[in-house]
């Protein structure tokens, strides 16, 4: 029987995608933006995603909190780009980039994991 819903999927891959890139994020930083104690966090983050996303494919409630707390977090990490000075304009983009792409796949991974409430 498969209890994960087919609709959350997409979702998921988005996150997993996601999860993915955080994994490069202390190879491609320059130190400033972001700083290499965030670009740490989100390696971290994008490694404890992906290891939350087996459990979420199948459904399993604790993997989709996980995947989506960490993926989450790690958008929350990318907030200070839109408020410090000096922050270059494509560093602002990516960071962009990264917060509607999360929303958009918690929208979606959640969207299709509800489950129907007796009345």
């Amino acid at each position: 029987m498969n209890t994960a819903p087919t609709v959350h999927k997409p979702g998921l891959v988005l996150l997993g995608l996601l999860a993915a890139a955080d994994l490069s994020t202390p190879f491609l930083t320059d130190g400033d933006h972001p700083p290499m104690s965030v670009a740490w966090i989100s390696l971290g983050l994008g490694a404890a995603s992906l290891a939350f996303l087996p459990a979420a494919w199948r459904g399993r409630r604790p993997g989709v909190v996980g995947v989506v707390a960490t993926r989450l977090v790690s958008a929350l990490l990318t907030l200070p780009a839109f408020f410090i000075g000096g922050v270059p304009a494509g560093a602002v983009a990516v960071a962009a980039a990264i917060l509607a792409l999360t929303v958009l796949g918690v929208v979606l991974t959640l969207g299709g994991s509800r489950e129907e409430v007796a009345a």
